[in-house]
Order: structure tokens, then C-alpha cells, then sequence
């Protein structure tokens, strides 16, 4: 039974990873529309906090109750975590390459191990060193990084690329401290609630209004919201409920997989062989962590 229950959160996080992965078929009609990639976030944070709060104050209305302590959390993620590693990475992406951004983008895992390790005790073991590894190597694989390599890389093209993996890491370390307290669906309506408010007052989406007159705007907007934001985060946060931040952190290293094959099966994209090298990689890193057995304390 305990295995099977282990067996699921793994699942379960895997699935939030998932639904990021697919995230590029619902942007590319919004950037067809003129909107920017800053604007994207904006549109993203605000219709994911809007269909989410709907939704709990007609389902579940005893869970919008917060401690306004918790806000500083909430806050935390949805500005220093969500907002900004959307900005740094779309900048690395415009600067640089797809190849670059996602790669350095996911240097996250290694920023989530090593916080954890400072503010909640998790446990560095070889095994978890080993997946990290593999899952950062097939990665780099998978978008081409590997076996060719980048030259020429600007400093400060670097340095935000790897400023997005730490923001994008900063995510677990805000949420977990209040996972205990609240169900999935509450920190992620309060994160994005924030995320919401920053992008606002931050964006020119406001400016663009006339832009939702075409119908393919709010499919876009909303299956962005529902299927790469609300599903990808809450089912990502009930697995970080249950797991350990480095953990589910190295889990979540197969968004960029599923981002890989979405652009082979619908956009017409070519998978290399080096690329299947990269799928093995971090598929096996995942078999890796799940393997290891927590050995973090009860009420941790």
C-alpha cells in the first residue's frame, strides 16, 4: 500500500511537469496576436488567479481562509519565483536560443538541492548527486546544448539564464514551508494572486485590450491558464506536498521533454538521436530518485 501510495505522488508530479511541457502550443498563438512574451505572463498569471478563485469560492470556499502572516509566502513565489523566472527566461530565449534558455533554465534542480539543504536539512545523498546529474546532462541533451555546445555566449546572457533556474527554484522553497498548512489549490490561487498584481502594474497587456476580440485570444488565454498553469502547478504542489523539495524538483526535469516531443508530433519539429540519448537520461534520473526511499521526518 505504501508503495503504491509513493508510487502515485510520483505520478502526480510528474503529471504537474507535464502540463508545463505543453505550455508552447497555447503561447504561439498570442504571440501571433502581437502580444509580448512579458505580456504572455500577464495574460497567464491573471487568468489562472481569476478561473482559480472562481473555482474555490464555489467549490471550496473554507480554503480561501489564510493567515496574513503566510502572505509574505505567497508573495514570495508569485513575484520572486513565478513573475521573474518568466522574465529572465523569455529574455534569454530572445538574446540567445530556445537550446540555451531551457537549459540553463533548469540549473533549478541543482539551486533546490542546495536551499533545501540550508533551510529544511534535506539529505544530500549519492543517489540524489546522481540523478541531478543525469537529469541536467539528458537535458542538455534533449535541447541540443549537448553534443555540439554553445559559444559565445554573453556574460549577461548567462548570468540571466541562470538567474531563471534560481527563481524557478525558489518556487519549492517558498511553497514548502506552507504545504503542511494549505491544500494545493490555495497556494496556488494566493501565488498567482501576486503574480497577478505585479504583472499588472509591470505589463502593457492592459493596453491591449482590443486584442480579445478575436476568439482564438481567449482559447489561448484560457487553456494557457487551465491546462499549463492551474493543472501543471496544482498537481505539482500536491506531489511537493508529499515529497522533498529536491525531489520533486528533479521530477519536474521532464517538462522539457514533453516540450520537446509536443513540437515533434504538432509542429512538425525533428527528434535527433542525441535528443532520445537525452529522454533516456532523465527518465532514468527519475527512476533514480523515486527509487530513494525519504528519509525525512514526520511533521518535516
Amino acid at each position: 500500500m505504501e508503495k503504491l501510495l509513493s508510487l502515485k505522488v510520483y505520478i502526480i508530479t510528474i503529471t504537474g511537469a507535464v502540463c508545463w511541457g505543453l505550455i508552447g502550443l497555447f503561447i504561439a498563438p498570442l504571440y501571433a496576436r502581437g502580444f509580448t512574451a512579458w505580456d504572455v505572463v500577464a495574460i497567464r498569471g491573471v487568468f489562472t488567479f481569476v478561473i482559480l478563485f472562481l473555482l474555490m469560492a464555489v467549490f471550496y470556499r473554507d480554503q480561501l481562509r489564510t493567515r496574513l502572516r503566510d502572505h509574505i509566502f505567497f508573495a514570495s513565489a508569485g513575484i520572486f519565483s513565478i513573475a521573474l523566472f518568466n522574465f529572465f527566461y523569455f529574455e534569454v530565449f530572445s538574446q540567445s536560443s530556445l537550446s540555451l534558455a531551457v537549459t540553463l533554465l533548469y540549473t533549478g534542480p541543482l539551486f533546490v538541492t542546495i536551499l533545501s539543504r540550508l533551510f529544511f536539512k534535506e539529505p544530500l545523498t549519492i543517489r540524489k548527486g546522481w540523478a541531478l546529474a543525469l537529469a541536467v546532462t539528458g537535458c542538455a541533451f534533449v535541447v541540443g546544448l549537448l553534443p555540439f555546445g554553445q559559444q559565445g555566449i554573453p556574460m549577461k546572457t548567462l548570468l540571466m539564464g541562470i538567474l531563471s533556474g534560481f527563481c524557478y527554484a525558489l518556487y519549492s522553497i517558498f511553497s514548502k514551508p506552507i504545504t503542511k498548512r494549505y491544500s494545493a489549490l490555495t497556494i496556488t490561487t494566493y501565488t498567482f494572486l501576486y503574480t497577478s498584481i505585479f504583472m499588472l502594474l509591470t505589463s502593457d497587456v492592459l493596453r491591449k485590450t482590443n486584442q480579445f476580440h478575436h476568439t482564438d485570444v481567449w482559447i489561448s488565454a484560457v487553456l494557457l491558464a487551465l491546462v499549463a498553469t492551474v493543472g501543471g502547478f496544482v498537481f505539482y504542489t500536491s506531489g511537493l506536498k508529499h515529497l522533498e523539495a529536491s525531489k520533486a524538483s528533479i521530477l519536474a526535469t521532464i517538462e522539457p521533454i514533453i516540450a520537446v516531443l509536443t513540437g515533434v508530433l504538432f509542429l512538425g519539429e525533428h527528434l535527433q538521436g542525441w535528443q532520445v540519448l537525452g529522454i533516456a537520461l532523465v527518465m532514468y534520473s527519475a527512476i533514480l530518485v523515486s527509487g530513494e526511499r525519504s528519509k525525512a521526518k514526520k511533521g518535516y
